[in-house]
């Protein structure tokens, strides 16, 4: 194989990436064209439209076929190219499991993106998987240990990402993966429909600054009233961590769990309030329904609902406790020294991070995060797990790329980056 300098100092031996889908985003197609820059080869298989869309550049091939020919055509893609390194977002969506599977067998490396376990303004490269499939250590000694290999995480905004383009890019993504020819066979990973669900965001959106408003006066009034007061935060239906990392195929079923444990087991003054998905597409009326579930448990008057686009942290900060099914709030949660319990499987669910004993023990009993541990694991995850930067916006998309181009390219994906590596 042949090697060459590079730019990061040292020589690195040619590899050939195959990139399947990705966000709804250039980047892709931008971290290609960097790869290629310092010598590699980059291929793509396009699924459907939307993957189309977002690909520029040489290496692209479209499979037209079905789910149940998916499989052998991947294979032999692996095979035929001598793929060394496979890229994707989305481990669970059913060609990405099936690719995944095939990779392995052949000792290609897997690396899986997406928004990132720290936000805002931060994405996930890593190795094989994300969440439950995450190979990041869950031994407190372990995370301490690598937490001593990286920097202080610098957790202050750089980068300003774009909710107009993100929600133009998507909708150019999905509806036009609906075109009925091209890729006839394809079948989306989407729970729901995206047309309804985007006329579903498009009311919520003309509604988000009321529900907002009386989001804020309503944490404003209970905080006033000095009750304890405790956080469930929902997470998107769409989101495959919540399917194929915990039992509940949906939101109801961990709302009604976590409500039921509250009205059984909390405090008699204590209040819940289960905070919506900024981004839910409002196909459920969420509102009625936590309605519903509180009253069928014996606990009106005891849990509220947060509509809106009230932001995170002010909702952290009046609370004592987060519970949630697997997001990324837990990680929030952890760093603001919150008493924490993932009802799925996360990265955080580790003793002195998450709380380890029942559901009915937590809202009494559990304790805030190990606060040391808790900046050790905020550390490693920084340093081991993301690159800096954003989807949707410049300059923080150009972050994003150089950042994934350079650990990509030195294989540096779970660990600290080597001494001397090139900064974007």
């Amino acid at each position: 194989m042949n090697a060459w300098p590079d730019r990061f100092g040292a020589a690195r031996a040619r590899r050939r990436f195959l990139f399947l889908q990705g966000p709804t985003t250039p980047f892709f197609a931008e971290v290609a064209a960097g790869l290629r820059a310092l010598g590699h080869e980059a291929h793509r298989i396009n699924v459907c439209w939307g993957d189309r869309l977002f690909w520029r550049g040489p290496g692209a091939v479209d499979f037209r076929g079905g789910l149940a020919e998916w499989p052998g055509f991947v294979a032999r893609f692996l095979d035929e190219r001598a793929v060394t390194d496979l890229v994707l977002l989305g481990e669970q969506r059913p060609h990405h499991r099936a690719a995944i599977a095939a990779a392995r067998a052949r000792g290609v490396a897997v690396a899986v993106t997406d928004f990132g376990y720290i936000r805002p303004d931060w994405i996930v490269l890593e190795r094989d998987g994300m969440g439950a499939e995450s190979r990041f250590p869950r031994d407190p000694a372990a995370i301490r240990a690598l937490a001593a290999a990286c920097p202080p995480a610098d957790l202050s905004p750089r980068h300003a990402d774009s909710f107009p383009r993100q929600a133009a890019w998507d909708m150019a993504f999905h509806l036009a993966s609906l075109l009925p020819f091209g890729f006839p066979r394809y079948e989306s990973w989407l729970l729901h429909h995206p047309v309804p669900a985007y006329i579903g965001t498009g009311l919520r959106l003309l509604r988000r600054g009321r529900d907002t408003r009386r989001a804020a006066a309503l944490l404003a009034a209970l905080r006033a009233r000095g009750a304890p007061l405790y956080a469930f935060a929902m997470q998107m239906e769409n989101d495959y961590s919540v399917r194929a990392y915990s039992p509940f195929p949906d939101n109801d079923g961990a709302i009604a769990l976590a409500v039921g444990s509250f009205a059984r087991a909390a405090p008699q003054d204590a209040r819940l309030l289960v905070k919506v998905h900024p981004l839910d597409p409002g196909l459920k009326a969420w509102g009625r329904r936590v309605r519903r579930i509180a009253e069928a448990a014996g606990a009106a008057g005891r849990v509220h609902f947060l509509d809106g686009a009230l932001p995170m942290d002010p909702v952290l900060e009046a609370c004592r406790g987060v519970v949630t099914v697997n997001s990324t709030v837990g990680v929030r949660s952890i760093a603001m020294g919150r008493a924490t319990c993932a009802l799925g499987r996360a990265i955080y669910d580790v003793p002195g991070l998450a709380w380890q004993g029942g559901l009915d023990a937590f809202w009494r009993e559990a304790p805030p995060p190990d606060p040391e541990l808790a900046e050790a694991f905020i550390r490693a995850i920084a340093g081991c797990l993301h690159v800096r930067g954003v989807f949707y916006a410049r300059p923080g998309l150009d972050a994003a790329v150089a950042g994934t181009v350079r650990r990509l390219h030195l294989g540096a994906l779970n660990v600290p980056l080597p001494e001397g590596a090139a900064a974007p």
